[in-house]
């Protein structure tokens, strides 16, 4: 087994609001698209290892603080991704910091109200 995560989505209130938020901190545009009937989806950029994901509206997605955090590749350095989570309509939740050999991370608010963790090595 390569990997435990295959897949992944993120809940959102609003989808087009969601999708221009992680559009703006991963600086590219996010198209919305329907896979499922009544679930609008914006697919997020794929990370290193080629695991995807997507911002998802619909019944039983409800974001939240609490429970699951997803961590989103943050780049070569988290920073620039996250000194542009406020300008997009989020929040901040804690500056970088070193988590040792394993590198660096950050908690951020997104536009919908998810606590999304940030990584990056350098």
């Amino acid at each position: 087994m390569k990997s435990a995560v295959d897949w992944f989505e993120i809940p959102a209130i609003d989808i087009e609001r969601a999708a221009r938020f992680y559009g703006q901190i991963y600086d590219t545009k996010m198209a919305i698209g329907e896979v499922n009937p009544g679930y609008p989806m914006a697919m997020l950029p794929v990370g290193p290892g080629g695991i995807g994901g997507a911002v998802v509206q619909g019944k039983g997605y409800v974001p939240s603080t609490e429970g699951t955090v997803v961590w989103l590749h943050g780049g070569e350095d988290l920073n620039i991704v996250l000194n542009r989570v406020e300008a997009a309509g989020g929040k901040a939740l804690t500056p970088k910091m070193s988590i040792g050999e394993h590198g660096f991370a950050a908690f951020f608010l997104d536009s919908e109200g998810n606590r999304v963790g940030l990584h990056s090595m350098a």
